[in-house]
């Protein structure tokens, strides 16, 4: 560039930067060349029609009667000051208001006066006003009828119900969590369930009429509305609800919705004195620190990876033991109760097994707090402490028979445990939880045990590596292939595992595509193990519980259908917060979890014997037992499997080779 024009360029900037101080400097107000040109008298008085008009339905029909007050006054008064009104007629001006109140209101009025050409015009004119004010009046109260109607279809009128149980969010879990707080409500008084979700209330209304008919006397209100807005949440009386479950909505991050929503409760401005009982599911572990910090002690979260892969280890490991879990969360049966019974202090946990007729305890509520499952039989139960016990209804452990029956020691064997070996099990698909089904698979096995991980999914053996770091007793192996197709299966010598666990793909698929894969890899494997005439114990995990039946078919043994389970969960521990350390120790390894043993090595096979009696083998063994599963029953769905839990004591029934006692044991 030259020197001329980078001289130029600096005269320009100088004179530019000399102007800043006045050219470019903003008028102050109040001078004179920023004043606008003051509004006309009709401006101001169309911004104040415009202004009463914005008040809504109210502001309209006032100006209406306003109108209409004009009108008939004008009307009267121009009939009396010019002799309109006929001389055979004549009335005072309240009369003559009121007789054009009329023509103003009613067009056949007209018809029938008498009198002058210059009255009835006039008459006519108030008609013709009449006409269109009371159209106009109709069109603003029909508006606003409509408006009004729609408003009550959103619904965001205020819950009046009080002790209700409160469902923030929408997912299908609702049609799971409705029917079994149904069967909880059954013996309360006029019992009803509030559902606020950011969907339309009619279609909330419609889907839950088509997909639960039967609520049983439980009455479900509807409102539609955000679960993370306060002004919204505070429409569903939360501070006069018993419990809050919180679902966690189909979105890219669940958790974080989750998590508002508790804060919406526990710190919003309205919150609850005594604080609230609530319930949440989150999907990653990771957020579970936050979560608690936003709940405290007023909100228990179900780590929905944990907790469905801890199932389905332990379901893997044991056929049909996830019935009997399934038959605990459900409400339609046997469920896990707490009673306080002062007869009972100073009782041994085990002579408490044999205390009722017709439930089982499980476990200790103790008057600390702390809730211990299976504690040790000479564990003396104390002031203040309650049982937990599995009962088929609250009223009925309140009201139960005390056991009178006796125990045939001449029946209990007194055998040892056989010691675990080191075991194969594949593992076929691939989703979020798979890690923590490894690990959680190490803490069972014994030392030894080998996993192989087939999938057909990216990332498989990085993550595996990044997750299942502290593997002590289990060697693992990755391999790549089509979970779906035949000849890959028949290569991993399906034969040679001990449990095969087939994992749903529920991070690359959607549900029903992601079931699908999952039914046929199961009849592939199902018809596998039929030609090796080898039994291979199967369990898999589907997210649809309709399609359940469908797996079935395969001869699977056992299905876990992630979502239900989740669902039950949420429904057990809204009713029964203590429930959540109570199932917590079930599903962990750590502690005492539901086993199925073979009945031989408890009772004499093939002789007639009493539950009491098994119940009383088990307790020699520090076990409390809960139930039986018959082997004649265990491929018959309709059956429950041969599942029954807590069974009579004094009920009477002759063991058969292969029948199971179902206990609680640490390992």
């Amino acid at each position: 560039m030259s020197s001329t024009g980078r001289l130029a360029r600096q005269r320009t900037t100088r004179t530019f930067a000399a102007g800043d101080a006045t050219n470019l400097r903003a008028p102050r107000a109040g001078t004179r060349g920023s004043e606008a040109p003051a509004p006309t008298r009709a401006q101001r008085m169309r911004y104040r029609f415009d202004a009463t008009m914005s008040r809504g339905p109210i502001a309209l029909v006032g100006w209406l009667a306003l109108v209409t007050l004009a009108l008939i006054g004008l009307g009267a008064i121009v009939a009396l000051v010019f002799g309109l009104v006929p001389d055979d007629g004549r009335q005072s001006f309240i009369g003559q208001l009121f007789s054009t109140l009329m023509h103003a209101m009613d067009p056949g009025t007209v018809a029938g006066d008498t009198g002058g050409w210059p009255f009835l015009l006039l008459m006519l004119i108030v008609t013709l006003g009449g006409l269109f004010i009371v159209s106009a009046l109709v069109g603003v109260i029909a508006t606003a009828l409509d408006e009004k109607l729609l408003d009550l279809r959103k619904g965001r009128s205020f819950v009046v119900e009080r002790e209700h149980t409160l469902v923030l969010g929408w997912s299908d879990a609702v049609f799971t969590i409705l029917p079994e707080l149904a069967i909880a409500n059954e013996s309360e008084k006029d019992p009803s369930i509030v559902i606020l979700a950011d969907r339309d209330k009619v279609e909330m209304e419609d889907a839950i009429r088509s997909k639960v008919p039967d609520l049983k006397g439980t009455r479900v209100i509807c409102r539609t509305g955000s679960p993370i807005d306060l002004a919204d949440v505070a429409i569903a009386n939360p501070r006069a609800a018993r419990s809050v479950i919180v679902l966690s909505p189909e979105s890219d991050d669940p958790d974080a919705e989750v998590i508002k929503t508790v804060l919406a409760l526990t710190r919003g401005p309205h919150k609850r004195a005594d604080g609230y009982q609530i319930v949440a599911e989150i999907h990653d572990p990771a957020n579970l620190e936050a979560a608690h910090l936003v709940g405290g002690e007023q909100a228990v979260f179900i780590d929905k990876r944990e907790t469905i892969a801890k199932l389905i280890v332990q379901a893997s490991r044991q056929s049909g033991v996830s019935a009997a879990y399934v038959e605990l969360l459900d409400f339609d049966g046997e469920e896990i109760y707490f009673r306080d019974d002062p007869v009972l202090v100073g009782v041994s946990y085990g002579d408490t097994l044999l205390a009722y007729e017709q439930a089982a305890v499980i476990g200790l509520h103790r008057a600390s707090g702390e809730i211990v499952v299976n504690p040790p039989m000479e564990l003396v139960l104390e002031e203040g402490d309650r049982v937990i016990a599995i009962a088929e209804d609250d009223s009925v452990l309140e009201r139960a028979e005390r056991f009178s029956g006796r125990v045939d020691t001449t029946a209990i064997v007194r055998g040892e445990r056989r010691p675990d070996a080191a075991q194969r099990v594949l593992v076929i698909g691939w989703n979020g939880r798979t890690c923590t089904v490894v690990n959680e698979l190490d803490h069972y096995v014994a030392p030894g045990s080998h996993v192989t991980v087939m999938a057909d999914a990216p990332g498989v053996e990085e993550s595996l590596e990044r997750g299942c770091m502290a593997l002590v007793n289990l060697s693992i192996e990755t391999r790549s292939g089509n979970t779906t197709d035949r000849a890959t299966l028949e290569s991993l010598d399906v034969g040679s595992y001990d449990h095969v666990i087939v994992m749903c793909y529920a991070e690359h698929l959607e549900p029903q595509r992601a079931d699908a894969r999952t039914l046929v890899t199961l009849l592939h494997l199902r018809d596998i193990a039929a030609k090796l005439d080898r039994r291979v114990s199967i369990v898999s995990e589907m997210l649809d519980d309709r399609n359940h039946e469908l797996a079935q078919v395969t001869e699977v043994d056992d299905v876990i259908v992630s979502d239900k389970v989740l669902s039950l969960l949420l429904s057990q521990i809204s009713e029964n917060p203590h429930l959540a350390e109570v199932f917590r120790t079930l599903f962990d390894a750590d502690g005492s979890e539901l086993y199925l043993r073979e009945m031989s090595d408890y009772v004499e096979v093939g002789a007639e014997t009493s539950f009491a009696t098994v119940v009383a083998a088990a307790r020699e063994r520090g076990e409390s037992a809960v139930g039986l599963r018959l082997a004649e029953l265990a491929n018959d769905p309709a059956s429950g499997y041969g599942m029954k839990l807590n069974p009579a004591k004094s009920a009477l029934y002759v063991p058969a080779p292969g029948d199971q006692v179902v206990v609680l044991a640490e390992d």
